[in-house]
């Protein structure tokens, strides 16, 4: 008895050094993650002479808003978050309705050509027909300095399309469509009053990407809009950092000050872009997580 007592008392020490361990480990994980994003919102508000002097770590010496206020200023910055919300909302719900469909209708083992279907939508996956090709097809399309060429085009993605149909083959049984089938229902109609109310956690993952895409992309924007009015936000950030850089060969105390407002707005415009992604994250993290660790299972 006593034996076992000791192995006991044994175990739950070295369990609770373990337990030590993990938690310190997951600890610095945390704030090497958190920290660089802590660090780009203070030095928003922060003099750039004590950022550049070593002097904020955790807070601010002094809180100044120079930098959003000359961001605020420009005019395209309200042109380019409007642009940016509308594209992302109009690409997220496009998106979600041509890849989840596609990813349902391949989880139907009654498709004709089911597995040719799915290698064709794995080719994209790793060959990519380029960049001249796709600006050929887009201007074929009339799409060039057009509204719809951050929506349309590249909604389509073939690494979301197999995540719903992996997520429809594992997570639907076979007995509710036939159950479905019983009570005269058709495949429309089963995807629609069966299928979507049961794929919240797929729903919000390919949602979620395809948000964060749409909402970080300038790329495109920078090869199909020419038009400042329709330009989005990232592109708009992007022309007036590069113009103030440009300024910065002026001397003197000119100079200093347009050096340090520059770096003002950098920091500033990181915080504009990145919050409404951030703050929205966390409402859709449950699902993220369960449609992730779902959808990833092997058939």
């Amino acid at each position: 008895m006593d034996g076992k007592i000791k192995r006991k008392i044994r175990s739950s020490r070295s369990d609770r050094i373990f337990d030590i361990i993990i938690y310190a480990l997951a600890i610095i994980l945390i704030l090497i993650v958190v920290y660089p994003l802590w660090f780009v919102f203070i030095a928003s508000f922060s003099n750039p002479s004590d950022i550049a002097g070593g002097q904020v770590f955790f807070w601010p010496r002094e809180w100044i808003l120079d930098g959003y206020q000359e961001l605020f200023k420009q005019s395209s910055i309200w042109t380019g978050y409007r642009n940016t919300l509308i594209y992302t909302a109009l690409g997220t719900a496009f998106g979600l309705f041509i890849n989840v469909t596609a990813g349902f209708a391949l989880s139907r083992k009654e498709l004709y050509g089911r597995k040719f279907l799915s290698v064709l939508y794995l080719i994209p996956m790793f060959i990519s027909g380029g960049l001249i090709p796709t600006f050929l097809v887009v201007k074929q399309f009339g799409l060039v300095d057009n509204f719809w060429v951050m929506v349309v085009p590249f909604a389509l993605s073939s690494y979301n399309i197999i995540v719903a149909r992996t997520f429809f083959n594992n997570s639907l049984p076979e007995g509710l469509w036939e159950a479905a089938q019983i009570d005269g229902c058709g495949t429309i109609r089963y995807f629609l009053q069966f299928a979507l109310p049961l794929s919240k956690a797929v729903l919000a993952v390919i949602g979620l990407w395809t948000a964060v895409g749409i909402w970080n992309s300038w790329f495109n924007a920078l090869i199909y809009l020419n038009d400042e009015t329709l330009q989005p936000l990232q592109l708009i950030m992007r022309r007036i950092l590069i113009l103030n850089a440009s300024l910065l060969g002026t001397a003197g105390k000119a100079a200093v000050e347009m050096k340090n407002k520059s770096d003002m707005m950098r920091y500033g415009s990181i915080v504009i872009s990145t919050l409404p992604v951030m703050c929205l994250y966390p409402f859709l993290q449950k699902y993220f997580n369960q449609g992730v660790m779902v959808g990833s299972i092997k058939e």
